[in-house]
């Protein structure tokens, strides 16, 4: 088989591995508007801006390892006597392999708050929210190496010629549209309970790199929930589950942290979390655990840093050395005098 067919086939197949498998945060709740569109503007301040950096398989691709960021700003509007409107803008990237692989994509979401119940102190509110996006797959080519330009001998000479063919585009835009739900229930400062469920990809565009075909990308379905419980006054658990399904792909990522007050500010308490949590995926036959994790969290006033550490624990580890992803997430709140009740959870 010629190697120009062979590397379509291996493009082919790695476009629906692709299509399968979005980018993912181990903290995906430092990461909210990339976890369900309705938690825009969720949030206990009047502004959030948070980044979030994700270095994967690096034990293994070297400098061609996975390399995961995101930026977001959002921010929420009063509505009426105890409803909310949430807007916000996110950008991220995701870029692994020889060939420079890209994907890119920048989004705006809103959300409506609706408070169903309660009052001062304790209050359940119904979250819709609404993605647009476009995003940009890409690669390059230049950086390619064919069966022609190896001189026989093991050694790559990149002035050799080639008579291989490559794609029929490099890079290509496409839309994105999603949507999502979210109930939260606050019972006190030190108690509160959520759950939600976001639809991703609705429009499933096309993500092939050839002209002609059709490779729609799946939709992916999420479905996520928490809290935070107070055991003592400086003592808390704060635990969280998620889970995606993504055409072939399933994730389920349970897990709590262990929360330590450390004071109290003019707005947010000031603790420090650490966490422990299990990230289970499926395979041909079955499922496997995937990676445990290990995390920590800091919330000082209105600035937050995360912190998480994946332990790869699947079929890879004799390769990896067992090490898997390293992340840094951080956050920054602009509170303003608007402090109506004990509005939400503290994502």
């Amino acid at each position: 088989m010629k190697l120009a067919k062979l590397l379509t086939i291996c493009f082919l197949a790695i476009g629906t591995s692709l299509s399968a498998q979005d980018i993912h945060f181990s903290q995906f709740y430092m990461s909210p508007m990339n976890l369900n569109p309705a938690m825009t503007g969720v949030m206990n301040c009047n502004i959030r801006i948070s980044a979030n950096y994700r270095n994967q398989w690096a034990s293994v691709m070297r400098a061609n390892a996975y390399n995961t960021f995101d930026i977001a700003y959002d921010q929420r509007i009063p509505v009426g006597r105890y409803d909310y409107f949430g807007v916000g803008a996110a950008f991220w990237g995701d870029q692994a392999g020889s060939l420079n692989f890209g994907q890119y994509q920048g989004k705006v979401s809103a959300s409506y708050s609706k408070r169903m119940a309660g009052y001062r102190d304790k209050s359940h509110y119904l979250v819709f929210g609404m993605e647009a996006a476009f995003g940009q797959r890409r690669l390059d080519l230049d950086r390619a190496q064919w069966g022609e330009q190896h001189d026989g001998e093991g050694q790559f000479n990149g002035s050799l010629a080639s008579n291989e063919v490559g794609l029929d585009r490099n890079s290509f835009l496409y839309p994105d549209v999603s949507a999502g739900i979210l109930w939260f229930s606050v019972f006190n400062k030190n108690a509160n309970v959520f759950f939600g469920g976001a639809y991703h990809h609705i429009n499933k565009a096309n993500i092939t790199f050839f002209d002609g075909t059709s490779d729609p990308m799946y939709s992916k379905f999420t479905i996520h929930g928490g809290g935070e419980f107070m055991l003592t006054s400086r003592l808390g658990l704060v635990p969280g589950l998620l889970f995606r399904l993504q055409g072939p792909s399933m994730e389920v990522v349970p897990g709590t942290s262990v929360k330590f007050k450390l004071g109290k500010s003019r707005y947010v308490d000031q603790s420090f979390q650490i966490g422990a949590w299990m990230r289970i995926s499926n395979k041909v036959t079955g499922i496997l655990g995937d990676a445990f994790i290990i995390s920590a969290r800091f919330d000082y006033e209105n600035f937050t840093v995360g912190f998480s550490y994946d332990l790869n624990t699947s079929s890879l580890s004799p390769a990896s050395n067992s090490n898997g992803a390293f992340e840094f997430a951080i956050q920054y709140k602009i509170c303003g005098p608007e402090r109506r009740n004990v509005y939400c959870p503290n994502f």
